[in-house]
């Protein structure tokens, strides 16, 4: 963040703490709310906003303590994510940053990039998301200048290559794009093929070659997407699985089975699941018009 303002880019007011007794001092630098973040976390398991001081320190604790032993290793085991386990054992506690609030709602950007220049972008605005702090299940593609003029300028400037994320907060009452977070890794939406310039793994591919690959025919013309399973987990009858195009991956029926699966493992603890079955096939649709999470959907074309 302090990278970003010093070249110019629109950033909230973020501070780095270290300890309890310095939550007072940045409060004063960012006001009510305060958003607070710990390092090294996803999915908005590491964000908290705070509305009072006693709010804030006491997501400060919770978040600069390190990870509980049992969690991590409920992680690794059920998830097969083994990255808590290390900090577990050596007691290592996260860097929690603390931001301004900005009234709004989020804009997340994916882009492919090498040496510096920018390949293939996808900026989305985030329609829905699994919480408030959480990841977003619902997104739409939107053309954004002053989004995709930081995200130049940050790789431009940082030389950046691969595969980058970047989070923004539109303001709501001016619509200015304030960058919140960078991410070095592929994000949820990478995948997605809309087109030329909007193509993430041919822009790298060829990038990478020094070529010029033919990109993947588009998607989808809609730029309503629904993400698969988060937007279905969220709410079986959501609108947006009617209107939007539904990201289900029926071409690969085990990854449809598997992802449900892992839904399912994270809810497991508040809403009886009954086992994936499969069904005769119905049109894509009616799949997603009539599907809950107790009745599955049909993962055969």
């Amino acid at each position: 963040m302090q990278f970003a303002r010093e070249q110019g880019i629109r950033v909230p007011t973020t501070e780095t703490l270290q300890a309890a007794a310095e939550v007072p001092a940045a409060l004063v630098q960012t006001g009510f709310p305060i958003v607070l973040k710990a390092d090294g976390t996803s999915g908005g398991e590491g964000v908290r906003i705070a509305r009072t001081a006693a709010e804030a320190e006491s997501a400060f604790e919770k978040l600069h303590a390190p990870p509980v032993l049992a969690r991590a290793f409920k992680r690794a085991l059920l998830d097969q994510d083994s990255t808590l386990v290390s900090p577990a054992l050596l007691r290592q506690r996260p860097i929690v940053s603390a931001q301004a609030f900005i009234a709004g709602h989020e804009a997340t950007s994916t882009v492919a990039c090498w040496k510096g220049t920018v390949f293939a972008n996808l900026h989305f605005e985030v329609l829905r998301k699994g919480n408030a702090a959480g990841h977003a299940t619902v997104v739409r593609l939107i053309d954004h200048p002053e989004i995709a003029n930081t995200v130049e300028k940050v790789v431009r400037r940082l030389g950046l290559s691969g595969v980058c994320g970047f989070d923004f907060m539109l303001e709501a009452n001016t619509g200015h794009a304030y960058l919140i977070e960078i991410n070095p890794r592929a994000t949820q939406v990478g995948h997605l093929t809309l087109g030329p310039g909007h193509d993430l793994p041919a822009a790298l591919y060829g990038a990478v070659l020094g070529q010029t690959i033919h990109v993947a025919p588009t998607l989808t013309e809609n730029e309503t997407i629904a993400l698969f399973p988060h937007e279905w987990a969220r709410d079986p009858q959501s609108e947006f699985l009617h209107t939007g195009y539904h990201d289900v991956p029926w071409q690969t029926p085990e990854l449809v089975h598997a992802c449900m699966r892992r839904s399912r493992k994270q809810t497991v603890w508040y809403t009886r699941r009954e086992p994936v079955r499969d069904e005769v096939a119905k049109p894509r649709t009616a799949v997603a018009a009539e599907s809950s999470p107790a009745v599955p959907i049909d993962c055969r074309r």
